[in-house]
């Protein structure tokens, strides 16, 4: 699963692109129209108030701009941004080292905040509502509270599973935005602009075709153009024409939609094994020899985006969509 060139996961290939290809300013940032001009308000809001903004979370699916966001707001904020994640915050006072190390209107962004130990997230309530934190002081009978003021700062949220938030720390969230999957125009533009970023040429159709197949998602993309960009300096003189593109996509084995051959894999063993379902997500898991927990939070969004599988309360089912894409044909309604 983390070798797939289409997983919208972080993987060690996209550290270097991503710093360079990543917008800075809001202006500069593309797609995701209402979560930005509601953060322009009240950036601009908050600094005529000379306040810091209000806390920020940011969820929706991975490779969809959240960590981006976050250093823009730094940037239109004119602050500093300190970065963690939730599992790399394990004890209280790894927390406290870091919040009193921050300056006056700083943000503290934390990745996979639903990943925070739950000692950890108690500690944070204090600091988020009241800029304070309450540190034991001994053990035993001896032991004393002490409040220590932090300077106010901005807390940046981000995941993937807002579910997964408990309610307390949802509800210390002044601003909640999700981030939606991107068009298809505005994938393209995205391509367009890359390219221009890495200093490569692209014409006619080609950066719509990159565009189409990468699941709504930049990261994706950039990922995709990549790979075509290498692909057409190997077999042609350079130029990503719209043939080029399409041969590249083909030999990565990513089709017009955007599935690969392990969403084919899932899809196949649904129709021919299990008549389309219903089948059990942990037969689907145990057929393809995938872990249901990858299944339902990897394969299954984007094909329940493109509505070729349904979940129902017996299993999951493929629907005609699906037989189509796959070229077999559906079975007769029950009549």
């Amino acid at each position: 699963m983390e070798d797939r060139i289409i997983s919208a996961n972080f993987m060690m290939e996209d550290q270097v692109a991503e710093l360079s290809l990543r917008p800075r300013y809001l202006a500069e940032y593309i797609g995701q129209m209402q979560v930005k001009e509601n953060l322009k308000i009240y950036i601009e809001a908050a600094k005529m108030r000379r306040e810091p903004l209000d806390h920020v979370l940011l969820y929706g699916p991975p490779g969809l701009g959240k960590t981006t966001l976050s250093v823009i707001i730094a940037n239109e904020m004119g602050v500093n941004i300190r970065t963690t994640s939730g599992p790399a915050i394990e004890r209280p006072g790894d927390l406290a080292a870091i919040l009193t190390n921050l300056q006056e209107g700083d943000i503290l962004f934390v990745d996979e905040i639903h990943r925070l130990n739950r000692t950890v997230e108690e500690v944070l309530y204090p600091a988020m509502e009241d800029f304070a934190l309450d540190i034991i002081i001994g053990k035993g009978p001896s032991a004393r509270s002490v409040r220590l003021d932090l300077p106010k700062f901005t807390l940046v949220g981000a995941t993937t599973r807002a579910g997964l938030l408990s309610a307390p720390l949802r509800d210390r969230f002044g601003v909640v935005s999700r981030l939606e999957y991107y068009t298809e125009d505005e994938l393209t533009f995205i391509v367009s602009r890359t390219v221009d970023i890495l200093g490569a040429q692209i014409i006619g159709e080609a950066a719509r075709e990159v565009g189409k197949r990468s699941r709504g998602t930049p990261r994706i993309a950039n990922r995709l153009l990549k790979r075509v960009r290498d692909y057409a300096q190997v077999k042609g003189d350079g130029i990503i024409t719209l043939e080029l593109a399409q041969m590249a996509l083909k030999h990565m084995q990513v089709d017009e939609k955007g599935l690969d051959q392990i969403d084919y894999k899932m899809l196949e063993a649904i129709i021919t094994n299990f008549q389309g379902g219903p089948v059990g997500l942990d037969t689907i898991a145990a057929t393809i020899g995938e872990e249901s927990q990858t299944i339902e939070d990897v394969y299954e969004p984007y094909l329940l985006q493109l509505g070729f599988l349904q979940r129902t309360p017996r299993g999951r089912t493929a629907t005609v969509l699906a037989y189509n894409h796959l070229g077999i044909t559906p079975p007769e309604p029950a009549k």
